[in-house]
């Protein structure tokens, strides 16, 4: 297409759940609002308790913490926004606002799939190799383990958002989702995109594969050692210390999988839209209540720090 026929874009219409009826929106406002304050309290609890309670101050949940700080950062980046659309009916966003919704939402979610990778790793050292753990999980190892999480997703994240946004965009300014993924922005470029579209695949595999691997061999290892403890107790115990953080690998990949390796054929803009729900609203909200309800020492210390709060110090063990 010419330039002299390309539409300058200065923004894009969110469309959301705009084809439902009002009180369906207002319904879904309200359920919305009250998973966004309880995943934010919730992730936020997890932060200040695991940094405030010593027994805590150790590797699983350092990098516990740094997932909560994840599911806020999604949850900031992605949830105000459709509530706006929701209520106000607020459907439009800037073409900066849309690219910086779109970078940090892919670095946000790179960087998810390495720490969930990481915290697998921390597991399997643990019971792997449980009288060299302090040694081999020093703070310097958790430090560049977070490091080495957190940093795939900046550039990756700058690669993709930079190089779809420099494409011309013409026609519809209308984003049939709410909010600015890459494939429904796609599909309001108007030039050859083929490059593009095979990195972005290649990409997500990418990403997606090598901690989904490293994940499986953590826990195939894991799962080996646990089956050599003679008691059941002993197993038991052991594969209480993994079960939450493998709940919460299973939900993210297989929300991740239904929305990025379904048959395009069976994936309507519509049902992506309820599927990616799954990861950016449910998934941040059920990580806090899994490790929370499922695990003992959490419970516990939640528990010291409320009553600490209370200046009841005494009365919790």
């Amino acid at each position: 297409m010419a330039e002299g026929n390309w539409t300058r874009v200065s923004e894009f219409n969110l469309m959301s759940f705009s084809s439902l009826p009002s009180e369906i929106q207002s319904l879904l406002f309200l359920i919305f609002l009250i998973i966004y304050l309880v995943t934010l309290l919730g992730n936020s609890l997890i932060i200040l308790v695991t940094l405030a309670d010593p027994m805590l101050h150790s590797p699983m949940y350092f990098f516990l913490r740094n997932l909560s700080f994840i599911e806020i950062g999604f949850n900031l980046v992605i949830v105000p926004k459709m509530l706006g659309t929701l209520i106000a009916q607020d459907t439009t966003t800037s073409f900066l606002g849309c690219a910086t919704q779109m970078y940090f939402f892919f670095s946000f979610g790179v960087s998810e799939c390495f720490l969930l990778a990481t915290m697998a790793y921390d597991r399997y050292v643990a019971i792997c190799n449980p009288l060299h753990y302090p040694v081999i999980m020093n703070p310097w190892t958790w430090a560049k383990l977070a490091v080495a999480s957190w940093f795939p997703g900046i550039p990756m994240a700058t690669v993709q958002t930079t190089w779809l946004f420099s494409f011309p965009f013409c026609g519809t300014n209308k984003v049939n989702h709410f909010f600015c993924d890459s494939p429904p922005v796609l599909r309001l470029v108007c030039a050859d995109t083929a490059l593009f579209e095979i990195y972005a695949i290649v990409g997500t595999i990418l990403v997606v594969m090598i901690p989904c691997l490293l994940i499986l061999c953590s826990y195939t290892c894991i799962i080996a050692a646990i089956l050599k403890i003679p008691s059941a107790k002993g197993k038991h115990k052991a594969f209480s210390t993994c079960s939450s953080h493998l709940l919460v690998v299973s939900l993210f990949y297989v929300s991740l999988s239904l929305i990025y390796f379904r048959p395009k054929s069976n994936n309507s803009p519509e049902s992506k839209k309820v599927l990616s729900l799954s990861y950016t609203v449910m998934t941040p909200i059920l990580n806090p209540i899994i490790y929370s309800l499922r695990n003992n020492e959490v419970k516990n210390a939640l528990g010291r720090t409320f009553y600490k709060a209370l200046g009841l110090r005494d009365c919790f063990p």
